[in-house]
């Protein structure tokens, strides 16, 4: 992709029989151009006069073409171990220039009235594909995305295939990442974001938002730690990477204690994906700059004379055990209780969106319809029809009054999900989702 500034993925698909009337020569050349002989045609019978129209043998040319451009398309884009490619649609690849740097952007759709953009932005050893593919490929989480226009940013140097950085390249700080996001904005024409950021990706947008609060409508965090590394941290850090590979230095960051003592699947799929699509360079100079990341200037509101937190509703999703765990509790106690939502989800590891995609998903569109802009929602547990949201509003949007008024109309919903509530000053209620699976 190296001095490409723009690419467009398009899905091929046979055409059908009445279709491709007009398309069986260009099919034809196109295999000649690929230097594949074309399959002679069979002789026919003795005694049957020849065929009357197209020959046979076209269209087994042009599947087999169409097969083989297939499996170019999907060679490369992804290391052999990652199951699904991008959501169907039209993806266009970009290079955005920023003061701080390039920036690897992927958009699907356009801006759409008034609706935000969901932006991503992926965590330290992934980029926007190992991080995200499972997530947006999850089949309700596109009915969602279809009314959105979709923006996936891969920190600078991290997509798949990028150069690698020259010896004394001075990596941008985490304030500076943020900071490229407003060009980013500027770039596509959009007003405003929901953003979805796991770990350095959610608090490059935490960091964000607070300096641009105007341009951000919502936020969906997994696995932020909002407070810069101490220095027992920081020396402890040092020392591992200079006792152990790269890889195994960021998987401790991705996933449980549990999963790596156990070596699971989705554990050595992704050591094997670091290794392979992600130059290690590049990924060494993030590393490091995450690490030495500041404290969050977040303070929740009524502690301290001119507190300054996330003034978006937000959503905390981590999952038990997982190494962010801490990090993510320390962030909901600096957040306004009124439009923060604590999403703890059970069984799910490291990276609730590759392990539970399906629960986040529901997690979302309750988020969603709490801002307003999902009316309706399929529930494929009941008649396969849509139900209106009210209820459900409740329980995605903490700016409720009681939670308990909330569960008394959810129904069947409300055994899916355990709410607890915890005061941790006065006056304040602090709502957490537990997501048992």
């Amino acid at each position: 992709m190296e001095g490409m500034k723009e690419q467009q993925f398009t899905e091929e698909k046979p055409l059908l029989p009445e279709q491709r009337g007009t398309d069986v020569d260009m099919q034809d050349k196109g295999e000649e151009a690929s230097g594949a002989a074309p399959c002679p045609a069979s002789p026919a019978p003795p005694n049957n006069p020849p065929p009357p129209s197209r020959s046979t043998h076209r269209w087994h040319v042009f599947a087999r073409h169409w097969l083989r451009q297939t499996r170019r398309r999907t060679s490369g884009v992804l290391p052999e171990s990652c199951e699904q490619l991008m959501p169907p649609g039209d993806w266009k690849e970009h290079d955005v220039e920023t003061p701080y740097g390039t920036l690897h952007v992927v958009i699907r759709g356009a801006p759409k009235g008034n609706k935000p953009t969901i932006l991503t932005y992926h965590d330290v050893g992934l980029n926007h594909k190992l991080c995200f593919n499972t997530f947006f490929n999850n089949e309700d989480m596109q009915e969602i995305t279809k009314h959105f226009v979709i923006c996936h940013v891969d920190a600078p140097g991290q997509h798949v295939g990028a150069p690698q950085f020259p010896q004394g390249y001075q990596y941008p700080t985490m304030e500076q990442l943020a900071g490229m996001l407003p060009t980013v904005l500027e770039h596509f024409g959009f007003k405003s974001i929901v953003g979805i950021g796991v770990g350095a990706g959610a608090y490059i947008l935490a960091k964000f938002a607070l300096i641009f609060p105007d341009q951000v409508e919502g936020l969906v965090l997994l696995n932020i730690d909002p407070n810069g590394k101490g220095w027992i941290d920081w020396a402890a850090s040092k020392l591992s990477g200079l006792t152990s590979t790269l890889p195994d230095t960021v998987l401790p960051h991705l996933f449980s204690q549990d999963e790596l003592v156990a070596n699971t699947e989705l554990v050595q799929s992704y050591r094997q994906q670091i290794n392979s699509s992600i130059n290690h360079f590049n990924l060494q100079l993030f590393w490091n700059m995450y690490n030495s990341r500041r404290d969050l200037e977040m303070t929740r509101s009524g502690t301290v004379l001119n507190a300054k937190t996330l003034k978006c509703p937000v959503m905390l999703v981590v999952g038990d055990n997982a190494p962010a765990e801490e990090g993510v509790v320390e962030c909901n106690s600096k957040l306004d209780p009124t439009n923060t939502t604590f999403l703890k989800m059970a069984d799910s590891g490291g990276l609730p969106q590759l392990t539970q995609p399906a629960k986040l998903t529901e997690a979302f569109k309750y988020f969603l319809q709490g801002m307003g802009y999902i009316a309706y929602v399929k529930d494929r547990r009941l008649s396969g029809g849509t139900v209106p949201s009210a209820s459900m509003t409740r329980l995605a949007r903490s700016r409720t009054a009681s939670l308990t008024s909330a569960g008394s109309t959810e129904g069947p919903r409300s055994r899916a999900c355990t709410n607890s509530d915890s005061s941790e000053a006065v006056g304040a209620v602090t709502h957490t989702m537990e997501v048992s699976c």
